[in-house]
């Protein structure tokens, strides 16, 4: 079998030693965790809806091979081609995202899936990537130019972005999606009082969707009430305390025959189960190697369009995490969103590899001769 060598001209050989490989083995790993979580966790989500047992697992390992190849993929691009890709990701994810409201499914009272031939699509995961960059693009070029209005251009694809989230409705996605934007804006020079207004305007955002939408109030009211969806957030914390330290061992666990979301939204509570604390750790100290180690990497970089955009992309990714973990824990309402590349779900899993190839292509080291 060939080794690589540091000699080697190839696109292959210049990549891998270009490439941030502690990055891309954490992610690597991920995408491993997610694999035996899912053996653990699906069989009997899909017993309990009349599917076979290995429903659940064949999709994922299509899915997770999927979002390996993407990764690796995306990450041999140049930044002028992950531009050109964020551009168009976002234009046909906001043209698909606004056809949710027309030929998009209802589940629980929300539009936010296109039904394809064996499987449902969520538009609005591929936004958060592919905005991430197209925003750090906007603002970068606004940078270099005073007379392109990129922040004024920015701040209006947001504006459509959390409308059509708004109205699908989809509220942990217009939150992470905000928390982003404004990241990106402090990164490129916002005053931080103007940033703290905008954070101020979540809250009142909050405040409103809690005052005027129903689904939000039924959600808030569950939890701080303990009815509702806190039954969930109950046996949750019921399986990280029979997992302990080491865990009950693989497939011992209860969890995932009582949650109907045990497989997606809540599969850190069967790591915790059935692998105990040290594993859930080492999922969490895998998520923060990754944001933090791409945000170290943007220190020494001098490109505004790069560090506007790994910011985003860092910021999203570990927000995602944080907001699925904590909602596991009973730390903040639950919120539907999905660990990245743990949870059940292809757009999610793919969407999320998309923005980790971005991030790995953008932080690689570049001679010279390569493409900026």
């Amino acid at each position: 079998m060939a080794v690589l060598s540091r000699t080697d001209d190839s696109l292959l050989g210049r990549w891998f030693y270009s490439v941030d490989r502690w990055t891309l083995g954490a992610i690597g790993t991920l995408i491993g965790c997610g694999y035996v979580l899912m053996l653990a966790a699906s069989p009997a989500v899909a017993e309990r809806i009349g599917a076979t047992r290995e429903m659940f697992i064949l999709k994922q390992v299509v899915f997770l091979a999927l979002a390996a190849v993407i990764v690796v993929s995306v990450s041999l691009l140049s930044p002028r081609d992950i531009k050109r890709l964020a551009i168009a990701g976002c234009l046909v994810a906001l043209a698909m995202t606004a056809a949710t409201m027309v030929i998009g499914m209802e589940i629980k009272g929300a539009r936010r899936w296109i039904s394809l031939p064996g499987m449902s699509v969520q538009p609005s995961e591929f936004l958060k990537p592919c905005f991430a960059v197209t925003a750090a693009w906007l603002l970068s070029e606004g940078k270099k130019s005073p007379r392109f209005p990129g922040m004024i251009l920015a701040c209006c694809v947001c504006a459509l972005i959390l409308g059509l989230l708004k109205a699908q409705p989809d509220i942990g996605m217009l939150a992470v999606v905000t928390v982003v934007f404004l990241a990106q804006l402090y990164i490129a020079g916002l005053p931080l009082t103007l940033v703290a207004i905008g954070m101020g305007l979540i809250g009142g955002a909050a405040v409103m969707a809690y005052t005027f939408m129903p689904h939000v109030h039924k959600r808030f009211d569950g939890y701080w009430k303990g009815e509702g969806d806190h039954y969930q957030i109950d046996r949750a914390l019921e399986a990280f305390g029979n997992g302990g330290f080491m865990g009950r061992g693989a497939g011992e666990g209860h969890v995932k025959d009582i949650l109907p979301d045990a497989h997606a939204d809540f599969v850190f509570a069967v790591a915790g189960e059935e692998f105990g604390m040290v594993i859930c750790v080492f999922i969490l100290f895998l998520f923060a190697f990754i944001v933090l180690r791409g945000l170290l990497k943007l220190l020494k970089e001098q490109d505004l369009f790069i560090v506007l955009s790994c910011t985003g992309l860092v910021t999203g990714f570990g927000l995602q995490a944080f907001v699925n973990m904590a909602s596991t824990l009973g730390l903040i309402p639950t919120k539907g969103m999905t660990l990245p590349f743990i949870s059940y779900g292809g757009s999610s899993v793919v969407a999320v590899a998309l923005g980790m190839g971005m991030l790995l292509a953008l932080t690689r080291r570049r001679g010279r001769e390569e493409p900026a």
